[in-house]
């Protein structure tokens, strides 16, 4: 299939021969998202309109159109009141994960706290999808070393990896120390780390992964981060957006601060298109699926973190 405007698609032979990266989307609504935590109490969320089914039945149509398959890390709190979309996303072959229930961050709790978090949205999540929930991702990529307990809360429920770490320096998340690649967090667990994806710039890591600097940057700044990342390092890349992020009409927040309300809005417009570039100029897979490929290629991280080399 042949991709719009100035994003050209490779031919079928270069395609099959390119490293399969990971596609993801962060389910959430508009009034959900970390830039205003701070500004929108969770007792004011049920008196807001939702936006996210119509948002993610465009997605669903975006990945159907360029015959991709990716993984849904999905709010337990989306779908309880949300069930037929979820269920629609399974049946079209796509993964069903966990993001938690409400979008708190894992920083906000004590493993107690935590643990009857996942276990609340999995029960949820799996009810809806008819699928069992194996990943999970951290609202805000908030595992970092502050609380690497909750690997350990992963893998003693069950799950088979986690996509929560961001190895980057960053105001609002981050783990610089971090391995960039595939890493066991654990010395006696099989639980693989997926973190989101980084490239290097003048010896530097900068984040490659979507989100925010996917809207904001040229989208020239992606494919050169994600090139790096398979022509170079021979290495999957972990990419993720939001389903407000493909939103321009969704509602504007009052009294947000002025950084927040630039981080959240803008790009909106030109998301969209963004992404349908992408996702026809690369290859893409489910995150349970690269979980699996990178199992022999992950590295320990209590190893990494020991060496006097700095992580890669």
């Amino acid at each position: 299939m042949n991709a719009p405007g100035p994003f050209p698609a490779l031919n079928e032979s270069a395609n099959r021969d390119r490293i399969v990266n990971g596609l993801s989307v962060d389910v959430e609504d508009w009034f959900q998202v970390g830039a205003f935590e701070d500004v929108i109490e969770r007792d004011e969320w049920d008196g807001l309109k939702t936006r996210v089914v119509d948002n993610l039945e465009r997605i669903l149509d975006l990945f159907a159109e360029a015959d991709v398959r990716a993984t849904f890390f999905t709010l337990g709190w989306v779908a309880r009141r949300h069930p037929a979309i979820i269920r629609r996303i399974a049946d079209a072959g796509h993964e069903i994960a966990s993001h938690g229930y409400d979008h708190a961050r894992v920083t906000s709790f004590d493993r107690a706290s935590f643990a009857e978090d996942i276990r609340k949205a999995r029960v949820i999540l799996e009810d809806c999808s008819g699928r069992p929930v194996t990943g999970y991702r951290a609202p805000s990529f908030s595992i970092d070393a502050r609380v690497q307990w909750a690997f350990a809360e992963l893998a003693e429920q069950g799950y088979a990896y986690s996509s929560s770490v961001a190895p980057i320096a960053h105001d609002h998340y981050g783990w610089p120390e971090a391995p960039r690649f595939a890493f066991y967090p654990l010395p006696d667990a099989d639980l693989v780390e997926l973190p989101v994806a980084s490239a290097i710039l003048g010896g530097r890591r900068v984040a490659a992964g979507g989100g925010g600097f996917f809207r904001v940057l040229p989208y020239a700044f992606s494919r050169w981060a994600i090139r790096q990342v398979n022509r170079d390092e021979q290495r999957p890349a972990v990419f993720y957006f939001h389903p407000w992020e493909i939103d321009p009409d969704q509602p504007r927040v009052p009294g947000a601060p002025i950084r927040s309300r630039l981080r959240h809005y803008t790009g909106l417009e030109k998301m969209a298109g963004k992404l349908r570039g992408l996702v026809h100029e690369f290859r893409w897979g489910r995150m349970d699926a690269l979980a699996r490929r990178e199992e022999r290629r992950a590295v320990e991280l209590e190893l990494l973190l020991d060496s006097e080399e700095p992580a890669q």
